[in-house]
């Protein structure tokens, strides 16, 4: 047998005997970004699994940014698994406001840590993306192969080209070397450990914090950005997390994989439920002048629900978890 096929046969049985590896309990797993509220959302569902070899470092002890610190931090720790949640986020008004930090951020982040878990033979990473890499007016619901069939929303297309690049990284590496790189694609998401700051944070997190300042200062009107009649789909945090988890130990291949509820709401629809949670009494103003952004924005689940995954957590109960914990917490 010619060495090309020999080669070729050893590829592919090396894909076929990770298609259902899990990771085993005692398994050093990698968690980037674990102060946000991704990271913080998989660490919780870990722990919660029965994970403990879980390593976590922050800014000052290792500046992902540095591809020297990165590349002696795996070296190091030899991390089995990696879950690639680090990123620099944030609404329209930020990524309107520092494009050029969001594509250089996360594309430097993004590609230190995906070329090190190759380098140091990780079994698995999952890529976390954001349902914001399809094109502005793709079909509704948005299907996985619906990437790259057109333009994007100009409000953020710098997050996205970069979320995009990370995709087609892990999909070349899986080509190119055999890893096993899955990336997924989460909704519009909320919860715990949130960026409620009005300047930088998405929509969900900012209608909590203003119509709570709202009851508080008892606040005739309180305001919302565009027009309210967008509709976006939401997912709490912990749903993610949990499908992060599953999809790591049930899942391989390149293919991305959309994750959500599949359910829309309006902007409008949205704010009426935060106001009502909150307690909040006044009148609810919309700003016509501000940018609405992407007209529809719901992932079409199909592909993760025949993997045998769902979403738990309804919009209002998640919105009432989120709101105590920023209550509480924040």
């Amino acid at each position: 047998m010619c060495f090309a096929r020999k080669t070729v046969m050893r590829f592919a049985s090396l894909m076929n005997s990770r298609v259902m590896e899990s990771m085993n309990k005692d398994a050093k797993l990698y968690v980037a970004g674990h102060r946000g509220l991704v990271g913080s959302a998989i660490v919780r569902a870990l722990r919660n699994a029965g994970y403990s070899n879980i390593v976590t470092v922050d800014k000052k002890q290792v500046d992902l940014l540095d591809q020297q610190a990165v590349a002696a931090f795996f070296a190091r720790e030899k991390p089995e698994y990696v879950f690639l949640a680090a990123a620099k986020v944030g609404g329209i008004v930020a990524n309107s406001q520092y494009p050029a930090d969001f594509i250089y951020e996360n594309l430097t982040i993004q590609s230190h840590i995906i070329h090190e878990s190759y380098r140091n033979n990780v079994s698995k990473l999952l890529f976390l993306g954001s349902s914001c890499i399809y094109p502005k007016l793709a079909e509704q619901p948005i299907k996985e192969e619906a990437l790259l069939t057109g333009p994007l929303e100009p409000t953020n297309d710098a997050y996205a080209l970069a979320k995009i690049s990370g995709i087609k990284m892990c999909q070349a590496y899986n080509s190119q070397y055999g890893t096993q790189f899955i990336s997924v694609m989460p909704t519009n998401l909320y919860g715990p450990n949130d960026n409620f700051d009005l300047q930088s944070s998405h929509v969900l997190p900012a209608l909590i914090r203003k119509f709570h300042e709202g009851r508080m200062m008892n606040a005739p009107a309180v305001n919302v950005w565009g027009t309210g009649k967008p509709v976006r789909e939401f997912l709490y945090v912990d749903d993610l997390a949990d499908a992060c988890l599953y999809l790591m130990n049930t899942y391989a291949g390149s293919k991305i994989v959309n994750i959500g509820t599949g359910v829309g709401v309006s902007i409008r629809e949205l704010a009426e439920k935060v106001s009502y949670v909150a307690g909040y009494q006044g009148n609810i103003v919309f700003d016509t002048t501000k940018p609405d952004g992407t007209p529809v924005k719901i992932n079409d689940v199909t592909y993760i629900r025949s993997l045998g995954w769902l979403a738990k957590t309804d919009l209002l109960q998640g919105i009432r978890l989120t709101y105590e914990w920023f209550v509480k917490d924040y």
